[in-house]
């Protein structure tokens, strides 16, 4: 797991203090998402999931799942979260069945967790674009 990664460290004492500062960016974890395809979906998931009380929104495109055994008391995560989503494209083998089951299972638990699967697409650019295209609307709905 990447948690306590410099990635990590540098996002939360330096990146989202400049951000919060210089631009327009309303302050606190209901106003924070954070997405990532591959590699940065993974990243996304280690950052997010060590620190609940900092992001509302998580985005996993082609970057793994969050499995309802790695939430250690669902009722925080589903105050906390206000959506996972989970991406793949059709393609992607190996990954489009444990994201399924890991999007069931949450939702089961009252979290709010959606899969996407991008038709005809695989581990590509398409896949990562349609996955933010059906990501983006769900953010700061109040």
């Amino acid at each position: 797991m990447l948690s306590g990664s410099a990635f990590t460290d540098m996002m939360l004492t330096d990146l989202i203090p400049m951000i919060e500062k210089t631009y327009r960016a309303l302050p606190g974890s209901a106003n924070r998402a954070m997405a990532g395809l591959s590699m940065g979906g993974a990243q996304t998931k280690a950052t997010t999931m060590a620190n609940l009380d900092k992001f509302s929104y998580i985005g996993l495109f082609s970057g793994g799942n969050i499995q309802m055994a790695e939430v250690t008391d669902p009722a925080a995560f589903k105050k906390q979260v206000k959506v996972v989503f989970m991406g793949n494209g059709q393609l992607e083998a190996g990954m489009i069945q444990p994201s399924t089951t890991a999007a069931a299972d949450l939702k089961k638990a009252g979290i709010n967790a959606v899969y996407f699967e991008s038709p005809r697409t695989a581990h590509e650019f398409l896949t990562w674009r349609r996955c933010l295209r059906e990501f983006a609307p769900m953010l700061f709905n109040k």
